[in-house]
């Protein structure tokens, strides 16, 4: 797993509210607004359009919601989203959104420049008469690139802010300067055109081209290593920028609408004057407002970005521990990130030069879309998790966030799914990646393990209550416990345990710790479980393991009988184990066990091995003798259990009933109905009626027929045991292993 970094972060700046929301107002409210939201209003028309506001903050408003949420149970340290992301998931789960986010928001630096750049179109005429050049944005977007990451180095986080300040006034009266000019006097209508043009867009491509203009909500949201108090900044900044950019945005589609025609905004991707431009009461403070805009949302992005690399580089996550090194490494008692500056404004200005952003821009708005989603999840988990843990001042709903996933999810094929296969192509690669140079750790967070603990809760309590109705019905199956001193000395029986619980049964398998229960012994039973967990991850066993501490044996079984199972029923099997080299007074516990359990109705299993450990486990022999009437049942579905695991896939049942002769015709009926009916996977052929009628009879011709089978499994009875005590386990010592039943609880094949 990535190592977390656990230095205290700097306490950065100390900025207010302010700043979160000028920095997610300013980048809602950015390129797309000039440049492209006319071209919506003419292809969707007004209701199209706000049909685009409302499904786009379908995703931003439970996104800005969760946000909040999240901000407001913890202290939001450097890294802002990545941080929220990475400390839920865990950091290598975390760690595929951050790098894609981090490159995200790179990236996005070189898109607002570019941007930028266009705000200069209307005195392209002028350059190229001055000049003789053919305008290129370029000539703009490079310079006006490194000058803007100059500024930020030099200066910082601080000017950064005070940069946002200016050029978000200058935003706000580029827009009071629009709503407040008139329509064009040659298109003035009297009423609204609420109609797109026609041969117009798809209304999923308008959206698509659209939906940036909505994601700029949490821009803010990675300055939070420099908040005096993210706990409030965040919510309050993140939700105020995200309503009023709804609102703006809601009066704009009515303001173009009523100004313009919809041929004349449908065409003002390519008009050489933008129509918001010709609809101002003073027309030069548009492309300047498109300006500040493009340059508020490149100040947020080259202010965010450093900070969320420098934040992947302090949890380890660069490939190389000097790089992790020199990208975590901050300035000053802000922390500010130079290096991290340096290496995104590389990025970006290698981007401006290409010039074309637009294969890297799709990406971009699908990776944010997964982010936007991932918040959404953590909320949605958290409530379910309940986590006490987990105490945020402003709460969400959790059906809002669940809308939110599933929009991010939905949206982003509908919008491209080549692009959203591409991206999630992407994520999984670096995830990927960052197992395999972190060990490969399943790095399951706690949301992850607290969702699990109350499905588990919720799930056993159900189960508890069905438990009456369960009994005798086909719906039965194993809840198996077994009490063991030998875990670590023979491997056999708990891989057997495996066997019985890896798909139909249940099973909790108990260390047993001799003595008293004191802080030596408990400090024992934490190592001892460790060790027990790895040697089950080791056999692949599906098996729930812990300790228990008691004076004897017979008082580990006492206290563990009266447990409730791992699902909530109540335990209906019980599992011995002997080795073949066992001595009089293990056998003698064996017999004590046996007593007690079936003296509560439990049914008890014996499983005999030795040194063959199930040889190739191609063959399982059962053998039903007269007295097994009511073992028979579950003889059948132990060995159905057992051929379950893959381990035994290549398996065959052999069933051998030993009845007297006079029997004969009668028996071999009644099992063969009772294995077609139960569909289980018997082949009737090997079925086989063994007529005996003495014991000497009955035992030679078990050994004979199942000397070579790999697990042979019989049957006995509490009279048997009394009568002839642990002489009942030592029955057929020349087989490999044996599995002795007895059913105390009736069983229904149906």
């Amino acid at each position: 797993m990535a190592k977390q970094s656990t230095q205290a972060p700097a306490a950065g700046h100390g900025f207010g509210t302010a700043p979160v929301f000028l920095a997610s107002i300013s980048t809602i409210l950015g390129a797309v607004l000039f440049l492209r939201f006319s071209y919506a209003v003419g292809h969707a028309g007004v209701w199209g359009t706000l049909l685009i506001v409302v499904v786009g903050h379908l995703v931003t408003i439970p996104t800005a919601l969760a946000i909040a949420e999240i901000a407001t149970n913890r202290k939001v340290e450097g890294g802002g989203e990545y941080f929220i992301i990475s400390r839920t998931f865990g950091t290598t789960i975390g760690s595929s959104i951050g790098i894609a986010l981090y490159f995200s928001q790179a990236v996005s630096v070189a898109f607002y420049m570019i941007a930028f750049a266009e705000s200069f179109k209307p005195l392209a005429g002028w350059f190229e008469a001055q000049t003789g050049l053919a305008f290129d944005p370029r000539y703009i977007s490079l310079p006006a690139t490194v000058l803007l990451v100059t500024i930020v180095l030099v200066k910082g986080a601080a000017l950064g802010v005070g940069a946002l300040r200016i050029v978000s006034a200058i935003l706000g009266v580029a827009l009071v300067s629009f709503f407040l000019g008139s329509p064009l006097q040659e298109e003035a209508a009297p009423a609204i055109a609420t109609g797109p043009v026609e041969g117009h867009d798809s209304l999923m491509l308008v959206f698509a081209i659209v939906f940036p203009a909505f994601t700029g909500m949490t821009a803010g949201v990675g300055l939070s290593g420099d908040l005096a108090n993210p706990r409030r900044s965040i919510p309050l900044g993140t939700l105020a920028g995200t309503l009023v950019g709804m609102l703006v945005y809601i009066a704009l589609v009515f303001k173009l609408a009523s100004s313009a025609s919809a041929e004349t905004l449908a065409g003002d991707v390519t008009s050489p004057e933008l129509v918001m431009m010709q609809i101002a009461l003073w027309k030069p403070i548009v492309p300047i407002g498109l300006a500040a805009a493009t340059i508020s949302s490149a100040i947020g992005s080259i202010l965010v970005a450093p900070r969320t690399l420098q934040a992947l580089a302090a949890d380890q996550l660069v490939p190389s521990e000097r790089l992790n090194g020199f990208l975590a490494a901050g300035r000053g008692e802000t922390n500010e990130p130079t290096n991290a500056t340096l290496v995104t404004a590389t990025l970006a200005i290698i981007t401006v030069a290409l010039g074309n952003v637009d294969f890297v821009a799709r990406i971009i708005s699908m990776f944010f879309m997964v982010t936007y989603g991932a918040l959404c999840a953590i909320s949605v988990l958290e409530h379910f998790a309940a986590r006490p843990s987990y105490r945020p001042s402003f709460r969400s709903k959790w059906y809002l966030s669940v809308l939110g996933a599933v929009m991010c999810l939905m949206l982003m094929f509908q919008m491209d799914p080549l692009y959203a296969l591409i991206s999630g192509t992407v994520m999984v690669l670096i995830y990927l990646g960052v197992r395999r140079v972190h060990g490969g750790h399943d790095d399951l967070a706690a949301i992850f393990t607290g969702v699990m603990t109350q499905a588990s809760r919720r799930s056993q309590v159900l189960l508890q209550r069905r438990t009456t109705s369960l009994q005798g019905s086909e719906e039965w199956r194993p809840s198996i416990i077994m009490v063991n001193g030998n875990s670590f000395e023979r491997t056999a029986p708990l891989q057997f345990f495996g066997w019985l619980c890896h798909r139909y049964g249940f099973g909790l398998y108990l260390h047993f710790v001799p003595g008293l229960l004191n802080r030596d012994t408990a400090d024992d039973c934490r190592s001892t479980l460790e060790r027990l967990v790895e040697k089950t991850v080791k056999l692949n066993s599906a098996v729930i393991v812990d300790t228990i501490v008691s004076p004897s044996m017979r008082s580990a079984l006492a206290q563990s009988l009266q447990l409730p199972g791992v699902t909530g029923m109540e335990n209906n099997t019980i599992l011995f184990e002997l080795s073949e080299h066992d001595d009089e007074k293990m056998l003698a516990e064996i017999e004590d066990g046996c007593n007690l359990a079936l003296a509560v109705r439990m049914n008890t299993l014996v499983l005999r091995h030795g040194d063959h450990f199930f040889g190739s486990r191609s063959q399982i022999h059962i053998w039903l003798a007269r007295h097994d009437y009511r073992n028979a049942n579950l003889l059948l579905l132990l060995s159905y259990i057992i051929l379950g695991h893959p381990d035994w896939r290549q398996a065959e049942i052999h069933i051998f009933a030993a009845f007297p002769k006079a029997q004969k015709d009668q028996q071999e009926a009644r099992l063969s109905e009772l294995i077609t009916s139960g569909r289980l996977p018997m082949s009737p052929k090997n079925l086989e009626i063994v007529p005996t009628d003495d014991r000497g009879d009955y035992k030679r011709t078990v050994i004979e027929r199942s000397r070579d089978a790999d697990l042979v499994i019989a049957g006995f009875t509490a009279r048997q045991l009394a009568d002839r005590g642990t002489d009942v386990f030592q029955d057929f010592p020349e087989l490999n292993a044996v599995l002795f039943v007895s059913a105390q609880q009736r069983l229904l094949i149906e």
